[in-house]
């Protein structure tokens, strides 16, 4: 089993032999073992507080790079008629510390049938899908 304990800060000068599909939740782990989409079993030993994101590399100790890519995952979906409807509803749902992800069109988040009527209740279309989920990681660049 190959350990990654390194995440590189610049594309790597070789291309990556693995590619890791990981979840949002997934992504926040420091200590997981999992499979890469090659069917080869892998173990991330990463420094704590470290969040993956799509597009990031990992390095072992002998040298073997893998690319993480977001894996896509069910989520609810939510698009508003009104930028401020999707703000607002940006706001309850961050009192709520609900990871989100947020971009000028929709906002994104886990499966959650009270989450969803709070949205539906403000206005919003909420769409059930399966997408890449990559969430705001917090203020101060970590998970809660």
């Amino acid at each position: 089993m190959t350990t990654f304990t390194q995440r590189l800060t610049v594309p790597p000068e070789t291309a990556a032999t693995l590619t890791l599909a990981l979840t949002a939740d997934d992504r926040t782990r420091s200590r997981y073992r999992c499979e890469s989409l090659e069917g080869e079993p892998v173990y991330l030993q990463l420094p704590r507080g470290t969040v993956l994101h799509d597009g990031d590399w990992l390095q072992s100790e002998d040298g073997v790079v893998v690319r993480v890519i977001a894996k896509p995952e069910p989520v609810l979906t939510a698009r508003a008629e009104e930028a401020l409807h999707l703000l607002q509803a940006a706001y309850h749902l961050g009192n709520r510390h609900v990871p989100l992800e947020i971009t000028p069109t929709y906002l994104r988040l886990a499966p959650d049938p009270v989450l969803r009527s709070l949205l539906e209740h403000r206005g919003l279309r909420v769409v059930e899908e399966v997408q890449p989920f990559q969430p705001e990681i917090g203020a101060y660049g970590h998970g809660h």
